[in-house]
């Protein structure tokens, strides 16, 4: 499967208000691994960025000035990410600005381009609830260097969700079946079936010290729980 995390920075907030893309960042993904079939562009928004926006990806406008429109770029793009699936962090964000560039142009939406698109954020708060799951948090979570990332960049916010993205979703590996032998087979493992009863199991009962350890583990959990653990409370008096 052919995947992209995808980023972009832009002058602001609310691409419906007049907003622009200033910076795409690409990954490519195929079979989970790394192609370096990367894409980075800055593009010429045609306006100035917001104050607020200039603190978190630190472009000037005047570096903008001699890059190239979103339009110059767009077909490159489009042929890029057709048929794909992309991973976009908080991708309703990043899609209604696509979308509103490839609409300014003339191209089709996005969702007649990729294949499909994943939030990585919405999967995140399935995965970690009632936690904070920002990119940086993410990587700190899921043990991702993210030491370099002192502002926002489209390459690199998509290099670090993509081990990010790896990371969460690293049980599916055992899903992938791998394809690299020609004919195609699947190896089956014949274990041999034995007869436990021909087994006499010795019992060991716990010395002393660990039931003592046992029974101050279940006190400290009891006690946390304000006295309503399951094992105690038929042991406790009846309330008169």
């Amino acid at each position: 499967m052919r995947q992209i995390i995808l980023d972009t920075e832009t002058t602001g907030l609310s691409a419906e208000n007049g907003d622009r893309i200033i910076e795409v960042g690409c990954v490519e993904l195929v079979g989970r691994k790394f192609t370096g079939n990367n894409r980075h562009l800055y593009i010429n928004p045609e306006r100035n960025s917001h104050e607020e926006a200039l603190k978190v990806h630190g472009i000037s406008n005047e570096f903008l000035r001699d890059k190239p429109k979103f339009a110059a770029i767009a077909d490159d793009l489009i042929e890029y990410l057709r048929g794909a699936e992309l991973i976009i962090h908080n991708a309703p964000f990043d899609v209604g600005f696509l979308n509103k560039e490839f609409e300014l142009c003339g191209r089709e939406p996005l969702r007649q381009i990729a294949g499909n698109v994943i939030d990585s954020l919405a999967m995140a708060k399935e995965m970690f609830p009632g936690k904070r799951n920002s990119l940086d948090a993410l990587c700190n979570r899921l043990d991702v260097d993210n030491s370099g990332r002192t502002l926002h960049g489209a390459l690199l916010d998509a290099e670090l969700l993509a081990d990010v993205y790896i990371n969460m979703t690293r049980g599916q590996e055992a899903l992938l079946m791998d394809s690299s032998d020609e004919e195609d087979k699947v190896k089956v493992l014949h274990v041999e079936r034995i007869d436990l009863r021909q087994f006499v199991l010795p019992v060991l009962l716990a010395g002393a010290d660990e039931e003592e350890a046992h029974q101050t583990v279940l006190r400290g959990l009891d006690k946390f729980s304000g006295g309503k653990t399951v094992w105690t409370l038929g042991m406790k008096d009846p309330v008169a």
